[in-house]
This record gives structure tokens, sequence and C-alpha cells, in this order.
């Protein structure tokens, strides 16, 4: 594991920004490729179901619009809080998804008849709700259940049980979703089985982690 592991994610975003260094891209992609496949794919379904050829090319190109201009987008990026970082993931794939569609069809049918797609499609506020990190009590919450996740999933696969853990629990796509992201590598029942017994085995640990009652003697 390197240095890189444990740096808060405004720190990390802030070391990718300023470096080329390869072990802090390497945790950047670790940690919020799930979060930048997610948002492509959901913003590219809008559009109509995208290959997964197709599907990797955004996602690649989603990497590249953080990196161009030595990562401005990056340098300029304000978090206003710890979790900031992955709506600003959101909407950055979700606009080069976007701008990728608009350009086709304006190729396709010519720019004339593609004004009208040319504003920006707001982002799903369901989706954009699931941003909203300001509780601390949910934070800790999250961070506790991640803790216990971590310790459950140890192992070569930890990474993409937890990867599909909070790609249900914390951004809302539903087992099929999960399964059209190529990095997976699972049909939707394989999901669908993951999600089933990483629940199971967090009910069983917080159960049986939890304190018992004392009972009160009598006489």
């Amino acid at each position: 594991m390197t240095r890189y592991a444990k740096f808060s994610s405004t720190k990390l975003v802030a070391a990718c920004a300023g470096s080329k260094d390869e072990r802090a891209w390497a945790e950047f992609v670790r940690r919020f490729h799930g979060v930048i496949a997610a948002a492509a794919l959901r913003t590219a379904r809008r559009w109509g179901e995208p290959s997964r050829p197709q599907l990797d090319d955004l996602i690649q190109d989603t990497y590249l619009k953080l990196c161009e201009n030595h990562c401005r987008l990056l340098r300029s990026f304000q978090p206003y809080h710890e979790d900031s970082i992955y709506g600003f993931l959101k909407v950055v794939a979700a606009n080069v998804v976007h701008d990728h569609f608009k350009a086709a069809l304006a190729a396709k049918r010519g720019a004339g008849q593609t004004e009208a797609l040319m504003e920006q499609v707001p982002i799903d506020p369901k989706t954009a709700s699931t941003d909203c990190w300001d509780a601390v009590g949910q934070r800790l919450q999250l961070a506790q259940v991640d803790r216990i996740l971590t310790q459950l999933t140890a192992g070569k696969d930890q990474e993409r049980k937890r990867t599909i853990f909070w790609l249900r629990h914390r951004q809302g796509l539903t087992a099929s979703e999960i399964a059209a992201i190529p990095s997976i590598g699972l049909t939707t029942e394989g999901v669908e089985s993951v999600l089933m017994r990483l629940v199971a085995m967090i009910r069983s640990h917080v159960i049986h982690s939890s304190p018992q009652p004392r009972s009160e003697g009598f006489g």
C-alpha cells in the first residue's frame, strides 16, 4: 500500500493536480473509478444503450478531460466538504458524455439541427442528492460500514466487492447498471449474488458484535 492510500480525498486530488506521480494517480483511479464509470454509464443511457467499448472510451475521455491543460479542472476544484470530489467527478463525467453525443449528432445531422441539444442536460436530482454529505452522523455511519466491509472482504477481490457495494448503496445503481461497467466483470446475477452475501455478512457482523443487554438478577 502506498502512502497515498492514507490521504484524504481532498489531499489526494491536490497531489494529482500538482504532479504526475504515477502512484498518486493509481490511487486516484482505484478510489474514484467506480464513481466516474457509474456517472458515464448513467449519462450515456440517456442517449441510448452504450456498448462496452463505447463506455470504456467515454470513461477514458473523462480521465483525459481531468488531465488536460496540466489538470486545470483538478487545480480549480474547491471542496466544500470532504466528499465534494464525488459530485465534482460525476459532473465532469456527465459533461464529457453529453459533449460526445452532441458532437456525434451535430456531425450526423448538421449543426443547425442540433442547437436545441446544446444546452447542458441537468444532473438527475436523485443522483445529485447522494452528494449531500453535510450530516456528520451520516458520514460516520458510512465510515463505520466501510470499516466493517473492508474487514469482511479481505482478499484479492476486496476492491471489486467494496466497489459493487458502494455503487449500489451510495450511488444508487441497480445490479444491471453495475454489471454493465466493464471493470466489474460480472453478470447482473453475479452482482446480485455479491450484494446479497455482503449485506448478510454485514448484518451478521453487527448482530454478533453488538453488546448484549445484561439480565437483572432477582432475589
